[in-house]
C-alpha cells in the first residue's frame, strides 16, 4: 500500500478523532470551532472568577464542535454587540447561563422550555462539545454556546435590559479566605447584570457551598438592583424547572446543603427608562 494510500486511511482524517496528537505546532485544535482566547489582549488584565481546565476531548465532542460551532457557537471577543434575535433567529426571552459544566441541566431546562432562548457560556472545551451534542441529539433549537469571558460578554457585548434571565448554578466557590475575591457573585458583577437584565428578570443561584451560599445572599439582600422572591428574604427551595443534576446527587448523598437564590431585578423608573431611551437613540443613529 503507497503511503499516500496509509495516510488517506490514518485516523486523525476521520469525522469526529481528536486531532489532539497531530496537528501541526501553532494549528488551532479545533480550526472550525471555538478559539483558544477570543478577547486575547483587548482587554484589561482582572482578577477572573474562573479557572480554565484542561482535560481530554472526546471523538464525539470533537465532531460536535467542528461540525456545529459555526452556527451554534459564539466566540466571546467584546468586538461587537451580539444581536440577539440574529443569533437564535426569533425574538423570544434569552435567558444567559453562566458556567453549564457539561451541560446535562442546561440541555434539559432547554427541552423543558422552548419558548426560551439559552445563551449558555463556558470556556471547558468538553462541555462545550457535549452540550452541542445534546442540542443536536434532542433538537434543541433555542441553545446558543457562548466561549469565554462572561464578563466580557455582559460588559461589551450585550444590550442593556436584552435578557430576561440569569443563571448561575454551582460557580467556582474559592473556598480559600485569599481567593474570595475571585468569586463571581459580588457587589460590582451584580450591578453590571442589572444593566442587561430587564426588569422583573429572574436571576437564580444555586451552591452547594454554604459559606458562598451566605455571602450571595447578604450580597444580593444588600443590592438596590435585586429583590429576594422569598418573603421571608432567605434561601428558597430547589424549583422545579432546575433539574437535579447527578453532581448535586452526589454532593446531596455525602451531606452536602444546596442552597438556591431567587431574586428579581427591581424596576427603577426614572433610571430605568433613561437607560432605555439613550439605548434606543444609539440604536437610532
Amino acid at each position: 500500500m503507497s503511503e499516500s494510500a496509509r495516510a488517506s486511511e490514518s485516523p486523525r482524517h476521520l469525522p469526529g478523532v481528536s486531532v489532539r496528537h497531530t496537528r501541526v505546532k501553532g494549528e488551532p485544535r479545533f480550526p472550525d470551532g471555538p478559539r483558544a482566547d477570543p478577547a486575547g489582549s483587548h482587554f484589561e488584565r482582572r482578577i477572573r472568577s474562573f479557572q480554565p481546565r484542561r482535560s481530554r476531548v472526546t471523538a464525539g465532542q470533537a465532531d460536535a464542535l467542528q461540525r456545529l460551532w459555526p452556527a451554534w457557537g459564539l466566540d466571546i471577543d467584546g468586538q461587537r454587540v451580539v444581536d440577539l434575535g440574529e443569533l437564535f433567529g426569533n425574538a423570544r426571552p434569552v435567558v444567559l447561563e453562566i458556567g453549564f459544566g457539561m451541560g446535562e441541566a442546561t440541555a434539559r431546562m432547554a427541552a423543558a422550555d422552548p419558548g426560551t432562548n439559552v445563551l449558555a457560556v463556558d470556556v471547558h472545551t468538553p462541555g462545550q462539545g457535549h452540550l452541542l451534542h445534546l442540542a443536536e441529539r434532542e433538537g434543541l433549537a433555542n441553545v446558543r454556546i457562548g466561549n469565554g469571558d462572561a464578563i466580557i460578554l455582559l460588559r461589551e457585548m450585550l444590550a442593556p435590559d436584552s435578557l430576561d434571565g440569569l443563571r448561575v448554578y454551582f460557580p467556582d466557590p474559592w473556598p480559600k479566605k485569599r481567593h474570595h475575591k475571585r468569586r463571581l457573585i459580588q457587589p460590582e458583577f451584580l450591578t453590571l447584570a442589572a444593566t442587561r437584565l430587564r426588569p422583573g428578570a429572574l436571576l437564580h443561584c444555586a451552591t452547594d457551598w454554604e459559606p458562598y451560599a451566605e455571602q450571595m445572599l447578604e450580597v444580593l439582600t444588600a443590592h438596590p438592583d435585586f429583590r429576594n422572591t422569598r418573603p421571608d428574604g432567605g434561601f428558597a427551595p430547589r424549583p422545579a424547572f432546575r433539574p437535579l443534576t447527578r453532581f448535586e446527587g452526589q454532593g446531596l448523598d455525602k451531606g452536602h446543603v444546596v442552597n438556591d437564590l431567587l431574586f428579581r431585578r427591581v424596576q427603577h423608573e426614572g433610571r430605568d427608562r433613561g437607560r432605555s431611551q439613550d439605548h434606543d437613540h444609539d440604536r437610532a443613529v
